[in-house]
């Protein structure tokens, strides 16, 4: 299972001064991806992060790209094996 990328800095920022500069803070979090943390007397009480594109499912991902010659299931080796010795 993928582990859920971590933002690039975490900043902490009081609820007047977000109030009074929410859209270059938002700017920022988009920009480089950054996590802001505000608080409110001190203490947290919300958390503004980028969004994150929806990772793409695996079954399918090459679908087209990769064409498969002869059998795969039932390989004989023998003859590598042997070269290999």
């Amino acid at each position: 299972m993928a582990k859920a990328a971590r933002p690039a800095r975490t900043h902490t920022v009081g609820v007047a001064d977000f109030k009074a500069r929410c859209l270059e803070f938002l700017e920022d979090v988009g920009a480089r991806g950054d996590e802001l943390i505000i608080t409110k007397r001190g203490k947290p009480i919300a958390t503004v992060s980028p969004v994150r594109p929806e990772a793409r499912p695996l079954k399918g991902l090459f679908a087209g790209q990769i064409k498969i010659v002869g059998d795969i299931v039932n390989v004989d080796w023998t003859d590598e094996w042997e070269a290999a010795r």
